[in-house]
């Protein structure tokens, strides 16, 4: 048996990482590759901009999270 006391959060953590993974690959790279300027940048360039750090703020709220649990036991 484990000893985390929530053994869901290791699967959140695979999912993020699958998810992270899905952004950058083809299809989502294929879909933003478009030229369309928004406020005169590239959309693809937009996309990696916004993208990349909404993605490390949600792993940081959700490592915040983790260690709020770690702390209450």
């Amino acid at each position: 048996m484990s000893n985390s006391p929530h053994p869901h959060l290791r699967d959140a953590w695979v999912l993020f990482f699958v998810l992270g993974v899905i952004m950058i690959n083809f299809p989502f790279i294929h879909i933003f590759n478009k030229d369309i300027l928004i406020f005169g940048i590239p959309l693809l360039v937009l996309y990696f901009l916004v993208g990349w750090p909404l993605s490390i703020l949600v792993v940081y709220i959700f490592a915040r999270m983790l260690e709020k649990t770690e702390k209450s036991r």
